[in-house]
């Protein structure tokens, strides 16, 4: 990837911007399709791959070998063969210094697609996931449409330019719809996934908040790792399973001081603290209130 901008620049925040190598494709065309691998030049030599920056272009890699370990936005993604990465303009990213990088890369200028097409195939859905992982028949469609792409791509002797352009601009929205429709699916797939997940998780906490406090505990009884419990319930609530669980102790310990007369202490120990300077204090930082305050100003 070409640096065209100066030393330093960057979009106000240190993070240098690289623009599409147009230098490096085919007849200066928007797109540019090759291998990935040792001594195969599809970036400039001198770009600061492994340091974070951005690109102003589209970026899809189909991996041949793996894993590779690739960050995208501050994500760790972790792509095996047969798995896609695609980022998209403004992402901040950075190539990983161990990883061999094979298989065929796709770079995408703004701006080479008519709007209608970039609607179509929703090139600018930030949203969506950037890791793909096409089943068998959706990755050998996928690397079919890819080596159409590359082939018309690399053929400039057959067509005049103008027509060499069309015809690439139809092979790359065929591709482009194919890698849409997998990455909306996988965005659906993991939605349900963040749901059953979020539901296991608040019946367990519905269960077990009044003697478990432990994030990591809930994680393993559930069998999720403690990472995807946080996307689960930050998907599902918009905050943390720590939050979560406070949030449920809370609302259990408001509930027995306003509708029963038990004793701070034994209110404490009903929502797991033994201690009840500790429940004090922990009642306190989440609504800034003393257990003692809060009965009183409802008695």
């Amino acid at each position: 990837m070409a640096d065209r901008t100066p030393e330093g620049s960057g979009d106000g925040d240190g993070i240098r911007t690289f623009p599409f190598p147009v230098d490096l494709s085919v007849g200066g065309v928007g797109v540019q399709v090759g291998p990935m691998g040792n001594g195969r030049r599809w970036h400039a030599a001198d770009a600061p791959l492994e340091r974070v920056h951005r690109i102003d272009f589209h970026v899809v890699m189909l991996f041949t070998e793996g894993p590779v370990h690739h960050m995208i936005d501050f994500a760790e993604y972790e792509a095996r063969a047969g798995e896609l990465l695609w980022i998209r303009p403004g992402q901040v990213h950075r190539f990983s210094r161990t990883c061999e990088y094979r298989g065929t890369v796709l770079a995408m200028q703004p701006g080479f697609l008519p709007r209608a097409i970039v609607e179509a195939t929703g090139l600018y859905r930030y949203d969506l996931p950037p890791l793909l992982r096409p089943d068998p028949a959706q990755l050998a469609a996928l690397q079919a449409s890819l080596a159409n792409l590359r082939r018309e791509y690399e053929d400039t002797q057959t067509l005049p330019p103008s027509l060499h352009t069309s015809v690439l601009r139809h092979s790359l929205t065929a591709l482009l719809l194919r890698l849409a429709h997998l990455a909306a699916s996988s965005a659906e797939a993991a939605r349900r996934q963040s749901d059953t997940t979020f539901t296991l998780f608040r019946d367990a906490v519905e269960k077990d908040f009044a003697t478990n406090h432990s994030v990591s505990a809930y994680a393993d009884a559930l069998g999720y790792s403690r990472r995807t419990l946080v996307r689960a319930v930050r998907a599902a609530t918009g905050e943390t399973p720590k939050g979560f669980i406070d949030k449920r102790v809370v609302l259990e310990a408001k509930r027995l001081l306003a509708h029963t007369d038990l004793p701070i202490g034994r209110v404490g120990a009903a929502v797991g603290f033994p201690d009840a300077a500790n429940f004090s204090k922990f009642f306190h930082l989440h609504t800034g209130q003393t257990p003692v305050t809060f009965r009183a100003e409802l008695r």
